[in-house]
């Protein structure tokens, strides 16, 4: 039988062993990790604009195939504080920006800069804004892929991390997502709007705003609540760049 001591010091070797293990692991797959992030955002931006055919294996290529510009701007002024037109485009500033955290900096009233990208397909030119918001149970993102004059959304795509399946999970479906295109964000004055997600359907607008609303999602009105606030907060951060841009 084995003394007390020889069983300690055993268990603590295992235990350290175990812990460099581990750690090691981590740092090993940290590239792995934050490059399966860079891919998942890249193909959510792609979705936006429709570009089909978009994998995890071919997503940087048409990332950078379809991408031409990326802007980091000022949201107060509207100034392009940088822009990255070369490849690889996944290590310019504007994609390595973190929206939640510039999100958070203009709640709490401090400096704030935001992203934004420029795409071409069939020779258009394609405005893409990164979203970020709150749904039910966790943190809600997407894209809003406008026209080049900022007039109509041509595209969405939405992402969450706890909504519930069948239910507020369904921003993700094509049924939600295609109510968006070709609505716009501003009225016919030039008046922002943002977009409604309307409880009930947007038959409850007056017939002029409909063009500007989305029928929420049936049984999941908070997570349509966050969808709402998403698209004000974050479009409205961008409208004095928008002026200078349209």
């Amino acid at each position: 039988m084995h003394s007390n001591g020889y069983i300690f010091r055993y268990a603590s070797i295992i235990v350290i062993l175990a812990a460099a293990f581990l750690s090691l692991a981590s740092v090993l797959l940290k590239p792995f990790q934050e490059r399966n992030v860079e891919i998942d955002k890249m193909q959510g931006i792609l979705s936006a604009v429709h570009i089909q055919g978009v994998t995890a294996q071919n997503a940087i290529p048409y990332f950078n195939k379809y991408i031409v510009e990326e802007q980091v701007i000022n949201p107060k002024t509207g100034e392009i504080l940088n822009d990255y037109t070369k490849s690889p485009k996944q290590n310019a500033p504007a994609f390595k920006i973190d929206l939640k955290t510039q999100l958070y900096n203009k709640k709490h009233n401090k400096p704030y800069k935001l992203p934004i990208y420029i795409a071409e397909k069939n020779d258009q030119k394609i405005y893409i804004i990164p979203m970020y918001g709150q749904g039910l149970w966790g943190p809600i993102w997407g894209n809003v892929a406008l026209t080049s004059d900022f007039k109509k959304i041509i595209g969405v795509y939405f992402g969450d991390q706890e909504e519930t399946p069948g239910l507020g999970g369904e921003i993700k479906s094509a049924h939600f997502k295609n109510q968006f295109v070709g609505k716009t964000i501003f009225d016919k004055h030039g008046n922002f709007t943002s977009i409604k997600v309307v409880k009930g359907g947007i038959g409850k607008l007056p017939a002029n705003e409909r063009i500007h609303g989305v029928d929420a999602l049936s049984g999941a009105t908070l997570t349509s609540n966050g969808v709402n606030d998403m698209f004000k907060n974050v479009l409205s951060s961008y409208l004095i760049y928008i002026k200078k841009h349209s």
